[in-house]
């Protein structure tokens, strides 16, 4: 299988630098090979195209992102203690590769229509992820039962989200993971059933 070869993985990292140094749409894949050290020829024997090695980066990336939240938030008991362990993992994840925190962050957000679905369906799980966390909060009394869950669910993305992009655009002058606290603390409270 090709994801299991050197050069891939090789031709991954190098594209996720590639595209947050100069931008996807000014990324060559002669420059992505380059950076790799691979010739521009053996890049098709991986991929079809540049839209194809975007996809692809995100898969890569995120699965293993993904991966390493579901792993973080299992190891802890509670449906508050497994919300802060998400938003830390995220912020973590981000602020130690800033050159994937600038593709995620901005050069997807330029993609097509059906570039922006291949990267939904990637987004999946860690959905999945957030909604098992909504429902043991609400089932443990944490959160009010009648929550629109949908919603909650794309407040909690778009909150981590929308806080690593501020980040990114301040050119990543501050500690990202230092804000984990705050965050979770604004999410769990913004939910909280009421003492009344």
């Amino acid at each position: 299988m090709k994801k299991n070869k050197p050069k891939y993985k090789q031709i991954i990292d190098a594209a996720v630098e590639v595209i947050a140094e100069n931008g996807y749409h000014s990324s060559q894949v002669s420059k992505i090979a380059k950076k790799a050290g691979v010739a521009d020829g053996t890049i098709y024997l991986y991929f079809k195209n540049k839209e194809d090695i975007l996809v692809s980066l995100f898969q890569e990336k995120m699965g293993q992102f993904i991966e390493k939240i579901e792993q973080e938030t299992n190891s802890r008991q509670t449906a508050e203690e497994k919300l802060l362990k998400l938003v830390e993992t995220h912020f973590e994840q981000l602020s130690a590769d800033h050159h994937l925190a600038i593709v995620t962050q901005l050069e997807l957000r330029q993609s097509n229509k059906d570039l922006r679905q291949k990267i939904n369906s990637v987004l999946k799980p860690y959905l999945n992820v957030i909604d098992a966390i909504i429902s043991e909060g609400v089932e443990e009394g944490l959160f009010r039962p009648n929550l629109d869950r949908r919603l909650v669910r794309q407040m909690i993305f778009g909150t981590l989200d929308e806080t690593v992009t501020n980040w990114v655009m301040k050119e990543q002058r501050y500690n990202i993971v230092d804000q984990a606290h705050e965050v979770h603390s604004l999410i769990v409270h913004g939910l909280a059933r009421s003492s009344q």
